[in-house]
């Protein structure tokens, strides 16, 4: 308090009442509640705050007492704590009930009642099915002008029939060129959209605005292409009276509050208002970075473009799905804002309807990776979505939104790096795409007929041609501390045709998600690794030692030994370790109560074998929606083949080998590191021991930023069938396993299909 404000009066905010209990001190009552104020001498101070008196009175009247020192500390307090305000002369013939509003807004309703003049708004509309006469009536209600020129104007509001319709980019250009501010707004339709605020320079744009829109539109989209054409599709427009009129006062709520100097997070969302049933949500809209239009197109290119180098990266958990470093916890507040469908790059999270009730498992849908567009890619069956699972809700809930944000950056948006060049120009940079693929050449021959009779999964994609020039994509050797280039089409789903896909073929092997990048680079290492061993007994067919859920001690396991029982199914598992020496295992699951036992796998690897085992086991809760009672059927014909068919009986290799001791938990090496970077090097030395190469690509999009990788290492097979001479021929006779190579004819006829 200064003497400057002498002339003004000190009263409690107008949004509080007083009311004063001698002995007990005071109380405010406001909409959010009660405050009680308690302590000497704050009854007398707070029977003096009604706005009659001004500071040099309430010195002079010295309430119980009170020096003047006592008085101004005590009212500073108070006036920190945004409870009491200065009151100007002029106030008075302000109105009571909007004084009290700015108040509660926290902003200095005198300010806003001696404005000079009324703010001006230059109200636009975008479609013909919008009227701007409700909207301009409540403005001016608002006693706000209506500018004739945006150059002259306060703030601009448009409204428009939908987000996306592409004549809002000249009116999103135009204030980026003057950087004036804009509200967005659609006033018709059961669902009134209002916001957000877009000031250029400092928030989203438009454009980043649409980005997020047309991903939740993908139906629409492949629809007006089939019907030829562009932008949104035209929709009925449906409104009464009382709809229009709310909506059109909430913007003008919404704008006056934003002249009036008033922010919060909300103007940065978009608000979605459901008339039906009156929910509203708000929807956050965060800038692109790598935006065309309001930001640096060039980031994706650059960061593929740089080396990249592990930092520290301390674990904070042990327990749960790995070693991580941040909490489920901590990763769900981080990244709640991606789930929207609005905003967001997932539309929802939600549990899998069909899982029963002790399984973990939740859907945020569609997966890109099956490489299904247009309107066949509107359908989902099994692995058709995006899923996540665990030992705790919470786990499988942030493995869910990591797969779906894992799959977004892994898929081609056209700001990646691309070099343009043939497998024979490029040298020894480039790395031939089949040393990750491994087909065979026999596959290449008979791939035709082949792939008629087989899934999309197990599709064998035509000879790679080492003439053709084609977009090469930078990934960066942790080996060898050195670039290497991989065909852009193998790199990141669904490449345009124009950059070069024939003869390549992209999936997910090795793509991850995680709380730091070299968590992501040690989860996509890891699958890599988990792969290869189940490929080596899967298609060679070799018994391996079973795995004794009991020794573990983890309850988790003996839980579900119950629980599959109670479901009328057996559960074991498998250790597949392979000659890495990363336990890998695999748990099964059989109907023992039907006329097939639709036998199922889950899969885990990770460097502590308890982790491992517990992968395996939630990986195979999650598929069980799939095979239990009036859950979907498999919707991959090989998946759907296998369910009909094996048994143990006819597929002896799924049980434990016999006249060999289950595996303990003492049979496995595991050396606990706390940084996650220790345990990439580690990886990385194990790998180059055995003559491979870990090469990573940082797909991380920096409007995203949750860090996603795809890590390759060429020579590691895939699970999926794919039969080149290599390891999938040599390790399991190095291993003791087989005493000579498997013929190619009496490899497992069934491709493995999860």
């Amino acid at each position: 308090m200064t003497a400057g404000t002498a002339s003004r009066t000190l009263g409690f905010k107008r949004h509080l009442r007083a009311e004063i209990s001698e002995g007990n001190g005071a109380y405010l009552f406001s909409e959010q509640g009660v405050i009680a104020m308690r302590g000497a001498h704050i009854a007398s101070l707070a029977a003096l705050l009604d706005g009659t008196h001004d500071l040099d009175d309430l010195l002079r009247s010295r309430p119980e007492g009170m020096a003047p020192e006592q008085v101004t500390g005590l009212l500073a307090r108070l006036a920190e704590a945004g409870l009491v305000s200065l009151r100007a002369p002029e106030d008075q013939a302000a109105d009571e009930r909007s004084l009290a509003y700015w108040d509660a807004c926290g902003i200095d309703s005198a300010a806003v009642a001696a404005r000079e003049k009324p703010a001006s708004v230059r109200l636009y509309a975008v479609g013909d099915d919008v009227d701007t006469t409700q909207v301009g009536r409540a403005l001016s209600d608002a006693a706000l002008d209506l500018a004739e020129d945006s150059r002259f104007a306060d703030l601009s509001v448009v409204l428009c029939g939908d987000y996306l319709d592409p004549r809002l980019a000249e009116i999103d250009a135009e204030h980026r060129r003057t950087g004036k501010p804009w509200l967005l707004a659609r006033p018709v339709g059961a669902q009134v959209w209002i916001g957000p605020f877009l000031q250029p320079g400092e928030s989203a744009c438009w454009h980043c605005l649409t980005s997020r829109l047309w991903g939740h539109r993908h139906a629409e989209a492949c629809v007006q292409a089939v019907l030829g054409h562009a932008g949104p599709a035209r929709r009925p427009v449906s409104a009464v009276p009382p709809l229009t009129a709310a909506a059109a006062h909430l913007i003008a709520l919404e704008t006056t509050k934003w002249l009036a100097g008033y922010r919060y997070r909300g103007q940065h969302c978009v608000w979605v208002l459901d008339t039906l049933d009156l929910q509203g949500r708000l929807h956050e809209l965060r800038r692109r970075p790598q935006c065309p239009e309001c930001g640096d197109p060039g980031l994706v290119a650059g960061q593929a473009a740089r080396p990249v180098v592990l930092g520290a990266a301390v674990k904070v958990t042990s327990s749960g799905g790995g070693h991580r470093t941040l909490t489920a916890a901590q990763m769900l507040d981080r990244y709640r804002h991606l789930v929207s469908p609005v905003t967001g790059i997932i539309k929802e999270i939600q549990r899998d309807p069909n899982a029963p009730p002790f399984v973990n498992a939740y859907r945020s849908g569609l997966n890109v990776a099956r490489g299904i567009t247009g309107i066949a890619g509107l359908r989902a069956g099994l692995r058709g979505e995006n899923g996540g699972k665990g030992a705790t809700p919470i786990d499988a809930e942030v493995g869910a939104l990591c797969e779906a944000a894992e799959r977004f950056s892994g898929n081609y948006q056209g700001d990646e790096l691309r070099i343009r060049g043939s497998l024979r120009s490029l040298g020894e940079e480039a790395v031939h795409p089949n040393t990750c693929m491994l087909f065979a050449d026999r596959q290449y021959r008979e791939r035709g007929e082949w792939n008629a009779e087989h899934a999309t999964f197990q599709h064998v994609c035509e000879r790679f041609d080492e003439d053709a020039e084609i977009d090469w994509t930078p990934v960066w050797s942790l080996t060898r501390r050195r670039r290497r280039l991989l065909p852009t089409g193998y790199l990141y789903y669904g490449t345009p045709p124009e950059c070069g896909i024939r003869g390549v073929r992209a999936d997910s092997n090795g793509c991850a998600a995680g709380s730091s990048l070299e968590d992501a680079i040690l989860q996509g290492t890891l699958e890599l690794i988990e792969r290869d061993a189940v490929a080596l007994w899967w298609y060679n067919r070799t018994p391996v030692p079973g795995v004794d859920l009991g020794a573990f001690g983890d309850p988790l396991l003996e839980e579900m030994t119950g629980h599959y029982a109670d479901l009328g199914r057996d559960l074991w598992a498998l250790d597949v370790t392979s000659d890495l020496g990363v336990p890998v295992m695999v748990a099964l699951s059989r109907r023992t109560d039907g006329p097939t036992e639709q036998i199922m796998l889950g899969l885990g690897a990770h460097l502590d074998p308890r982790i491992a085992l517990r992968r395996a086991v939630t990986e195979l809760n999650q598929l069980l929606p799939a095979v239990v009672e009036d859950g979907p059927l498999f919707d991959d014909v090989d998946a759907a083949r296998w369910a009909r068919y094996a048994t143990v009986a006819n597929q002896p290799y799924l049980r434990p080998v016999a006249g060999t001791r289950a595996r303990t938990i003492g049979d496995f090496e595991f050396v606990h590191r706390k940084d996650v970077r220790d345990d990439v090097e580690a990886l990385g030395r194990t790998l180059s021991a055995h003559g491979m190469e870990m090469l990573v690509l940082d797909q991380t999009r920096p409007d995203v930023d949750l860090p996603v990788v795809k890590v390759v290492v060429p020579g590691l097979r895939h699970f999926w069938a794919r039969f080149a001479p290599g390891r999938l021929f040599d390790v399991p006779v190095r291993l003791g396993r087989l005493a000579a190579p498997t013929p190619y004819e009496r490899l497992n006829p069934f491709p493995l299909f999860l």
